[in-house]
């Protein structure tokens, strides 16, 4: 009976080992079938490289902040529009005051914001908070288009000066958001009580009341920490595009989700929760869909890209899954 015990742990550990290593062996496949493409194709590279890493940063950073809430075991489909809103208003605020540091306030001001009333409307009324997320996505949705309609038409949008944010406009400084921000998430979510307890939330939220934890404190501060992923990301998108449109920050709302299973983590939040996963997932999903768009026609082939991302998704989805198949609870 021992010696099956200790094979199924055995098994289990490898597992656990190959869901690990999985999502960094993926990126950089990804990433030297990307090289290889490209160069087939005869595109320039550097050229590609700057677009993915612009794309990449921008979700990985939101993906991030999010894991906080994913981990809960919920998740916020309305970031894309809160990313959009708090673009929209930072923009706006810059074309009155002509000031940065306004500009940045107001982006961060309105990111947290946005996230702090979702997880009060859901605590206060005891509504899910899948629900206030899309109540969310459609309210900020609809007042972005409406301020961008009305000061800078629906297809032009609105603008700020290039010069403004050309300072920030370089992947030194992009890299050095990224890393600090991460560090600050990776710490929060390993070493303090915040992450411990929030995993414990996600993997079983009625013991997890039962020895005394406020799900609605976490709550409230994993809303928070991805608000603040949200103003980051909104502003480094307009560093590298200084203009809001309708369009801006649409789709990231479902690419979180998609980026955090890329990364390996679990949809289901809990302690198998991988902060990492925001990261390496968000920029294996951007070059998986620039590989797609490289090699199938934008148009004719839109179809076809989608359903390769879903088998590839789903794919993703069943190999994660395979290290909690077991008897054994997680320790």
């Amino acid at each position: 009976m021992d010696e099956k015990k200790k094979e199924l742990q055995e098994k289990n550990r490898k597992q656990q080992l190959l869901v690990t290593l999985l999502p960094f062996a993926a990126l950089i496949l990804l990433f030297v079938i990307l090289c290889i493409v490209i160069q087939t194709k005869g595109y320039r590279l550097p050229m590609y490289l700057k677009i993915i890493f612009n794309e990449g940063v921008v979700l990985a950073i939101v993906a991030t902040g999010a894991t906080f809430i994913y981990t809960l075991g919920s998740f916020d489909i309305s970031l894309g529009a809160s990313t959009l809103f708090a673009a929209t208003m930072g923009v706006m605020t810059y074309n009155a005051t002509n000031s940065m540091p306004a500009m940045l306030g107001a982006i961060f001001l309105t990111a947290v914001g946005c996230s702090l009333l979702s997880s009060v409307l859901a605590s206060v009324f005891h509504i899910p908070v899948f629900v206030t997320t899309v109540a969310m996505m459609s309210v900020l949705s609809a007042v972005s288009a409406q301020i961008i309609t009305v000061n800078g038409g629906a297809l032009g949008g609105i603008s700020i000066p290039s010069a403004a944010v050309a300072p920030y406009d370089n992947m030194a400084f992009k890299i050095t958001v990224l890393v600090l921000f991460f560090a600050l998430c990776l710490f929060l979510f390993n070493f303090t009580k915040i992450g411990r307890r929030q995993k414990f939330l996600g993997g079983n939220p009625v013991c997890a009341k039962l020895t005394g934890i406020d799900m609605n404190k976490y709550a409230i501060i994993a809303f928070l920490i991805a608000g603040t992923g949200v103003a980051i990301g909104a502003f480094l998108t307009l560093v590298y595009t200084p203009s809001v449109t309708t369009g801006t920050a649409g789709s990231i709302g479902m690419n979180i989700l998609v980026a955090i299973v890329f990364g390996g983590m679990p949809i289901s939040g809990g302690p198998r929760s991988r902060i990492y996963a925001a990261v390496t997932g968000g920029f294996s999903y951007i070059i998986l869909n620039n590989i797609l768009k490289i090699l199938i026609d934008s148009n004719a082939g839109y179809g076809i890209s989608q359903i390769i991302s879903a088998v590839f998704f789903l794919a993703v989805v069943y190999v994660t899954s395979m290290n909690y198949r077991s008897a054994y609870l997680p320790r």
